[in-house]
């Protein structure tokens, strides 16, 4: 059975616990094993900095020892996902991993800031001044062909048709 990394900031819903397993049981019902990064028992260190170093190493752990990533997309305190998120894609894609994204909001990125920060709609800069990337994906140019569907169930769809 392959296994999936779920990759996302599912991990801070207050309720991540159950959300983490009603993934991992979307996944069974698709014939993929889920690893959720909560699966990961870490304890509290001396430090904050050293819990914190304590996590990412068990999460590069697990997402090592996956076969897939599959990665939420959607939003995440802003715009854009969730940078956490963006890094496991980013070493995935470098272990040569297949990487499968989802995102609810399947807009234009020039469409979506356009709409989120109240631009013109012929706007080509941001609030602060930046350059809005178009190339008319939905996401930056570096996740180009990673968002195949608006959720993970379709998600998990599109990998079983597509990998298995």
């Amino acid at each position: 059975m392959l296994k999936i990394y779920l990759a996302g900031p599912d991990v801070f819903e207050p309720d991540a616990i159950k959300k983490g397993a009603a993934l991992k049981e979307l996944c069974r019902e698709y014939g993929f094993e889920g690893l959720f990064p909560l699966d990961n028992a870490v304890a509290d260190h001396d430090t904050p900095y050293n819990t914190a170093k304590a996590i990412r190493e068990a999460n590069i752990k697990l997402l090592e020892s996956s076969d897939i990533v599959m990665a939420n997309l959607n939003p995440f305190r802003g715009v854009e996902p969730d940078s956490g998120t963006v890094y496991e894609v980013g070493y995935a894609a470098a272990l040569n991993k297949k990487v499968y994204g989802y995102a609810a909001d399947r807009r234009t990125m020039i469409e979506r800031i356009r709409d989120t920060q109240k631009l013109a709609a012929d706007a080509t800069l941001c609030k602060d001044g930046m350059i809005i990337e178009d190339f008319g994906l939905s996401h930056n140019l570096m996740l180009l062909d990673v968002v195949v569907a608006d959720d993970a169930k379709a998600a998990l769809a599109y990998i079983q048709a597509n990998i298995l």
